[in-house]
C-alpha cells in the first residue's frame, strides 16, 4: 500500500494537472469562443484584401486598424483552422464582437459582401471606365485597356465605335476583387438580359439593330433631358432615316468636335469632317455618343407615330421642344429661340 506522502503527492499531481487541463481548456475556450473583435455595437468594420495577400497583410491591417484586440490569439485561431495559407482577397463587413473562430470562419470561406456599382452620365470610353471601376480593386487604366482593344471587344460582338452599346446604366452588385475581364463578361450578360424577346422584335419593327437602337438613343437622350418627350424626339429621328434626310443633330457634332462646353452649332461646326456629322452624312453615325439609359432606349423601342420632321429647343428655356413639320415652321420656331439666346446673352 502506498504511504500517506505518496498518496499526498499523488494527489498533488492530480490536482495540479486538473487546474491546469482546467486553466488549458478555458484559454482554448476564450481563444476561440470569447469575443475578440472591437467594433462599437453600432457599426461594421471593412475590410479589403487586395489580390496575393499573404496572412501577415490580413492580421496587421486588423490590428493596426483596432479590429482585433488580441493578434496572437486570432493568429493560433488561423493557424488552426489552416487559414495561414488559404486567404482569399475580397470585401469582407466584420460585425462587433465577433469570436475568432467566427472571424477567421468568414475570412476562409470566401464570404464576401458585394458592393454596388453605378454608371450613369457617360459620354466617353474614360469616363466609363473611370465611373465603372469607383470602389473596385481594379485600375482604370485596365478597364479602359480592355475598352480600347479591338481584339478583344470583338469576341463580344463589338467593335471600337459600338463597344460602349453593351454598357446599360443602371446600379450592379458585384464582387470588389472582380477582374477587369470578369466585369466585361458580368456586363455582356447584363446586356443580354436587358435585350428581351419583346425588345428585339420592337427594334427588329423599326428596322434597326440592337446597336442602332443604342445610337439612335443616345442622340435622343442628348437632346432632352425631358424623359416624357423622348419618345416624341425619337419618332422624328426615325421619320429623317426612313425618309433618307441627314439627322442633322447637334449632340453629333458636340461629341465629334469633343468640346462638351458649347452651348450653340455654328455653321462653322457643321463643316467638321467626321463620320459623327449627321449634318454631312446621313443615316446614323457609327456608334453611340453617350450611354443611352434604359429609359431612352425604351423611348425609341416605344418611338411616338406622327409626321413631325424637325423639332427645336423652346424659347422658354423650359428643357422642351417644338415640334414641326415643315421647315418654314421650323425656322421660325428657331427664330424665337435664337432670340431668346441672344437676349440671354448665351453664346
Amino acid at each position: 500500500m502506498l504511504s500517506d506522502k505518496k498518496k499526498n503527492i499523488y494527489l498533488v499531481l492530480i490536482i495540479s494537472v486538473s487546474v491546469i487541463a482546467i486553466s488549458m481548456s478555458f484559454y482554448f475556450y476564450q481563444v476561440f469562443f470569447s469575443p475578440n473583435v472591437l467594433i462599437d455595437s453600432d457599426q461594421s468594420y471593412t475590410l479589403k484584401i487586395p489580390s496575393n495577400s499573404t496572412f501577415k497583410t490580413v492580421s496587421d491591417k486588423l490590428y493596426e486598424d483596432r479590429v482585433i484586440n488580441d493578434v496572437l490569439s486570432f493568429s493560433f485561431v488561423a493557424k488552426v483552422l489552416d487559414y495561414q495559407e488559404a486567404v482569399k482577397p475580397g470585401l469582407y463587413v466584420i460585425k462587433p464582437k465577433m469570436t475568432n473562430l467566427q472571424l477567421v470562419r468568414q475570412l476562409r470561406s470566401g464570404n464576401q459582401s458585394p458592393i454596388r456599382i453605378t454608371f450613369n452620365n457617360v459620354r466617353t470610353k474614360e469616363d466609363l471606365a473611370e465611373k465603372i471601376t469607383t470602389n473596385l480593386e481594379i485600375d482604370q487604366s485596365q478597364f479602359l485597356a480592355l475598352l480600347q482593344d479591338s481584339v478583344f471587344i470583338r469576341k463580344y460582338d463589338f467593335n471600337e465605335e459600338t463597344v460602349m452599346s453593351m454598357f446599360i446604366p443602371n446600379t450592379y452588385e458585384v464582387w470588389w476583387n472582380t477582374g477587369a475581364e470578369a466585369l466585361f463578361d458580368r456586363m455582356y450578360k447584363e446586356y443580354q438580359s436587358f435585350w428581351t424577346e419583346n425588345r428585339k422584335q420592337k427594334a427588329a419593327e423599326l428596322g434597326l439593330s440592337q446597336k442602332e437602337v443604342s445610337t439612335l438613343a443616345s442622340i435622343v437622350q442628348a437632346e432632352s433631358q425631358k424623359s416624357d418627350e423622348r419618345p416624341k424626339i425619337a419618332g422624328v429621328y426615325l421619320n429623317r432615316l426612313k425618309l433618307g434626310m441627314p439627322l442633322q443633330a447637334d449632340p453629333t457634332l458636340v461629341f465629334a468636335l469633343g468640346d462638351f462646353s458649347l452651348k450653340r452649332i455654328l455653321n462653322i461646326h457643321k463643316e467638321t469632317e467626321s463620320p459623327y456629322n449627321t449634318y454631312k452624312y446621313a443615316g446614323l453615325p457609327p456608334g453611340p455618343i453617350n450611354l443611352p439609359d434604359i429609359n431612352s432606349l425604351d423611348a425609341v423601342l416605344n418611338s411616338e407615330n406622327h409626321k413631325f420632321l424637325y423639332f427645336c429647343a423652346k424659347e422658354d428655356f423650359s428643357g422642351y421642344h417644338s415640334f414641326a413639320t415643315n421647315l418654314a415652321q421650323h425656322n421660325a420656331n428657331a427664330r424665337r429661340y435664337q432670340a431668346a439666346l441672344n437676349a440671354a446673352k448665351i453664346y
